[in-house]
């Protein structure tokens, strides 16, 4: 009795935490081709238009600014960010 409640609750999650890799990427598919705010390790902020994902959340960002010093913004072109790195993607209003 007890193995079969913790196996349903250990289903229950699984497949929660599958619809909300399903809902990351497809919120991130409706981010292709516009501009997103992207927060790093170590405090880095960067915006860039995504152009593109993959699994593991590196990300293709063109167009891309680093934003940390608000007074001090650097353009950095055509970047590849690290998925490991991001903590934070803020996709443009809907």
């Amino acid at each position: 009795m007890i193995i079969t409640y913790k196996r349903r609750r250990l289903e229950k999650t699984w497949e929660k935490a599958l619809s909300m890799s399903e809902m990351t990427t497809q919120l991130l598919e409706e981010s292709l081709g516009k501009t997103v705010l992207v927060r790093l390790k170590g405090g880095k902020s960067l915006r860039g238009k995504l152009k593109g994902f993959d699994q593991h959340l590196n990300l293709v960002l063109e167009e891309t600014e680093d934003t940390t010093n608000a007074e001090n913004v650097k353009k950095l072109g055509v970047i590849i960010v690290r998925g490991d790195n991001v903590i934070l993607i803020s996709p443009p209003p809907r």
